[in-house]
């Protein structure tokens, strides 16, 4: 058995600069409340999301201790990324940033600039457990929490907050397509043997288009009635595991009072075939309800993320 999880820890930066925390008891804290989950969670490969310095990193596995194999991928413009720690050697590690073949640059806020790559890059890694191949894609896709001009959190009118909800909706959708594309890429129509799972906060909800997108071919979904029917579209498929989280912990951040499942992991026919109700979870800890400014949390301990973890049984 190999234990999988993703978990968004929210801005973790030594204290000082933009995000950090404005003191070393703040950064303490949080520090120790995250470590304190990770003990927990006792997974084998955890995908993380909103690093921060790599020093940062480097201060929380030690306070998790015990021996982990660390990688990052590159930052954006804020200065956060996704990386992996991991019990297992990490092995094949790349970032995955441009946009697929047919996929032109599009507009990301009011001037001529254009993005052709995805703002903060993906990462595969692979691990092998008991002689077997497990390729792991972690992503933070564009966040629905939008950002104006200047750093604003607020618009100046409703002409800017449509305009700047439409940049970044159209920038989830083909960061989207660009990890499906790795994806596709991995499972090579054989995702009946080969163990694939694409993990991290993808900013929005299990039916939402931009999500939908990673699954691949249409149908055979967990719950339905044709899961257990095989199908030429299994070897190019991805499963949400979302219907297999217990449904009073089917969340992973509060918004406004609203809880939303928002960061999720899916998986390969030949992961799905042996993952079963139980195997998922999102943790035992809440989440704290936020709002529209992230800076508003900078000294509060822990994350404003749930994690999702699932138990793989090969």
């Amino acid at each position: 058995m190999v234990r999988v999880g993703t978990w968004n820890v929210e801005n973790l930066f030594r204290p000082g600069g933009d995000a950090g925390p404005d003191t070393e008891e703040a950064y303490a804290a949080k520090l120790d409340a995250l470590a304190a989950t990770i003990n927990e969670l006792a997974t084998d490969v955890l995908g993380l999301q909103e690093l921060g310095d790599p020093e940062a990193v480097g201060d929380l596995v030690g306070r998790v201790g015990g021996d982990w194999d660390v990688e990052l991928a590159d930052p954006d413009r804020r200065g956060i990324r996704v990386g992996y720690i991991s019990r297992l050697p990490l092995t094949e590690v790349e970032q995955v940033a441009a946009f697929p073949e047919g996929l032109r640059p599009i507009q990301v806020d009011d001037t001529d600039t254009e993005l052709a790559v995805m703002g903060r890059p993906a990462l595969r890694a692979r691990v092998d457990v008991a002689g077997r191949a497990v390729h792991l894609v972690t992503c933070h896709l564009k966040s629905k929490l939008l950002t104006f001009p200047g750093g604003r959190f607020s618009p100046r009118d409703e002409g800017e907050r449509a305009r700047f909800a439409v940049f970044a909706l159209n920038r989830r959708a083909v960061e989207a397509a660009t990890v499906r594309e790795r994806a596709t890429q991995l499972l090579d129509g054989q995702g009946q043997q080969r163990a694939v799972v694409v993990l991290g906060d993808l900013n929005d909800e299990a039916a939402a288009a931009t999500t939908q997108i990673l699954l691949g071919p249409p149908g055979s979904e967990i719950g339905t009635g044709g899961f257990n029917r095989p199908d030429r579209g299994d070897g190019q498929r991805l499963w949400n595991l979302a219907a297999l989280i217990p449904e009073e912990q089917r969340y992973t951040r509060v918004y406004r009072g609203r809880r939303q499942l928002i960061d999720h992991i899916l998986v390969s026919r030949a992961v799905v075939q042996v993952v079963t109700a139980g195997d998922v979870t999102t943790g035992e800890s809440g989440a704290p309800s936020i709002a529209d400014n992230p800076k508003s949390r900078r000294n509060e301990p822990g994350s404003d993320h749930r994690p999702v973890i699932v138990d793989i049984r090969f």
